[in-house]
């Protein structure tokens, strides 16, 4: 019997180290949305983010909301309408900070970010 084969969301799990701290990043993409979770220490949920873009015919930024907390609200706003725009998908980033302010890890979180987001297979587990 012939199966469909229906492609799986693709999974990359990664982590840097900078300013003697270990920042993490889980990503999720799907067909139609992407998921990132960024976080410093070990993969927490913090202050989550969504993004959707704007219907092709339409001009203009994607639209965003903060769902949950505000500690790093304009990082997660910014990184998620900055995803939502380049993938073309409803975008939710949380970022979780337990000792570093969100000025102080932003540039580390954006490496991170683009690390794990770039347009190439990859398989689940820690990339090299």
């Amino acid at each position: 019997m012939r199966r469909n084969t229906v492609e799986r969301a693709k999974v990359v799990k990664d982590e840097i180290f900078e300013q003697n701290t270990r920042f993490l990043a889980v990503y999720v993409e799907a067909k139609n949305s992407c998921l990132i979770l960024l976080s410093e220490k070990e993969d927490k949920l913090g202050t989550l983010v969504i993004a959707v873009p704007k219907p092709k015919d339409l001009l203009g930024p994607p639209s965003s909301s903060v769902l949950l907390g505000d500690k790093n609200a304009v990082t997660a706003r910014m990184f998620a309408e900055n995803l939502a725009m380049r993938k073309e998908k409803i975008v939710l980033v949380s970022i979780y900070l337990e000792t570093m302010d969100e000025r102080q890890a932003q540039s580390a979180l954006k490496r991170l970010l683009e690390k794990v987001t770039i347009d190439q297979p990859q398989k689940e587990g820690l990339t090299t």
